[in-house]
């Protein structure tokens, strides 16, 4: 049972392939209440159809959604996330690292940051 084809696979030939593969097992595709029959002509169309605005669905999505990551980007509005860590605190936590007398554990939990921030910080520092 899947309640709609672009949940089932991201392209039509992705989809062709699951169906085929499905039948070939004797499995039922029941695709939002409409059992998919690949031996009727009709069922075939229907699905290819149905996979083909699915498809176009998607892709409009994408396009939309690289339009308006342009559009703030040329705006200035597009920054990514903001740093755990401000840059006097990143030095301070790579001076610390690099004196040896405290573990990443101790260090990410005197910053409250996770160990992978310290390691990306002392990464950071040595290029």
């Amino acid at each position: 049972m899947v309640t709609k084809l672009d949940r089932l696979a991201r392209s039509l030939r992705d989809a062709t392939d699951i169906a085929d593969e499905l039948t070939k097992k004797g499995v039922a595709l029941n695709l939002g209440g409409a059992v998919y029959d690949p031996t009727d002509p009709v069922g075939r169309l229907l699905f290819n159809v149905l996979g083909m605005v699915a498809e176009f669905e998607a892709d409009l999505i994408r396009a939309r959604t690289r339009e308006g990551m342009a559009i703030a980007k040329a705006a200035g509005k597009l920054r990514g996330r903001k740093p755990k860590l401000t840059a006097s605190q990143e030095k301070h936590l790579v001076q610390l690292h690099r004196t040896g007398a405290h573990t990443t554990s101790d260090i990410a939990e005197l910053f409250g940051v996770a160990r992978s921030t310290v390691y990306r910080a002392v990464h950071r520092a040595e290029q």
